[in-house]
């Protein structure tokens, strides 16, 4: 899940930075902004990036964040305490688990299906609901137009919050998107996080609450509490890289990039015999894999590291008391598609050398 040097172009994102450290941004680079954003970056989430998840949203509704988990972590700590429940996927991103345990909120865990979090299962005295709908994080499920609705009815129906997190909505390149959850919105119930992350790189840790204006206004004082803002360079730097049409660039080149791999990767998993647990249906950058019986993916990932071949074990994505040990995750963000054919040999021999002959 690292970043691909060969699709990034340093050359033009040296040029930003320099740009940034111009006289003309001095103030935006070197002022204490207290609890401020940079405005050109601001602005580009809200005239680009919402626009095309269909949104509509202003300055004081946007909030720059270190990052998407940042933005879970704040969202968490404005919304939640020990007297509040909140419901979470299962599996689901293992640092969300984390940031919730923080809280010491009622935790309740959801088990998705193929079409991601089922409505009907969320507990009526949940108060907030986290969930990843474009690209469940792990398994790819994407949750259908209907069940987004019926997650939004289910929500108002117990006066539920839900806090969206659109993983992976940029990497759609076999068709588009549908349309985000807090696009169908209608009583300012969703908050939306977005991170350019897995988009840029994820070493830029910049990301973005979008919410309601009062909600933003304590996210705001919260982060001010304890890093005021991110850096100023590292705004101003993202700003110009994406509102001089770099942005676009690159994420169009990752998605010709990523659309061969995962060709690539998926017939040479097809012709391995491997089963393939979740895919993406409008793209991603990672297959949620299973293992044959009797193969636990942990034992599997320590093997396969002395053959220089990395992969994901599941466990960590599971809540407590479920096997997750057959399941496992590829990503094909940072490999060439010239070595994924190769690799995924030496996947298939590992399991066949790890799985049991039952007679």
């Amino acid at each position: 899940m690292q970043a691909d040097p060969s699709l990034f172009d340093h050359a033009i994102w040296r040029l930003c930075a320099l740009q940034a450290l111009g006289q003309k941004d001095f103030a935006s680079l070197t002022a204490d902004q207290f609890d401020g954003d940079d405005p050109m970056l601001v602005e580009f989430i809200a005239r680009q990036i919402l626009p095309r998840r269909g949104i509509a949203a202003h300055p004081d509704q946007i909030l720059v964040t270190l990052g998407a988990q940042n933005a879970l972590w704040i969202a968490a700590q404005v919304l939640l305490s020990q007297r509040r429940s909140a419901a979470i996927e299962d599996p689901c991103y293992p640092a969300l688990r984390d940031i919730l345990a923080q809280t010491r909120c009622h935790l309740t865990s959801v088990p998705v299906d193929a079409d991601g979090l089922p409505p009907d299962a969320i507990d009526a005295a949940t108060d907030l609901i986290f969930v990843t709908p474009s690209h469940q994080c792990p398994t790819n499920a994407t949750m259908t137009l209907t069940r987004r609705r019926a997650l939004l009815k289910r929500a108002q129906e117990i006066g539920a919050l839900i806090v969206e997190d659109d993983y992976e909505f940029e990497m759609a390149f076999l068709k588009p998107p549908l349309p985000s959850l807090k696009s169908l919105d209608r009583d300012g119930r969703v908050i939306y996080v977005g991170s350019f992350s897995k988009s840029l790189f994820p070493g830029l840790r910049l990301g973005f609450l979008m919410g309601s204006e009062p909600f933003i206004r304590e996210a705001r004082a919260l982060r001010a509490s304890v890093l005021r803002h991110p850096p100023g360079h590292l705004q101003r730097s993202a700003a110009y890289f994406l509102s001089l049409g770099h942005y676009d660039a690159l994420v169009a080149r990752m998605a010709r990039a990523f659309h061969d791999r995962r060709r690539v990767m998926e017939n040479a998993m097809t012709e391995a015999g491997m089963t393939i647990a979740g895919r993406g249906a409008f793209g991603g950058s990672s297959y949620w894999m299973e293992a044959p019986e009797g193969v636990d993916a942990t034992e599997l990932a320590e093997r396969l590291m002395k053959r220089d071949v990395l992969i994901e074990p599941g466990a960590a994505f599971f809540g407590p008391g479920r096997d997750a040990g057959r399941h496992y995750r590829l990503a094909y963000s940072s490999i060439p598609a010239a070595r994924i054919g190769e690799g995924i040999g030496r996947i298939a021999e590992a399991i066949a050398e790890t799985r049991p002959v039952w007679t």
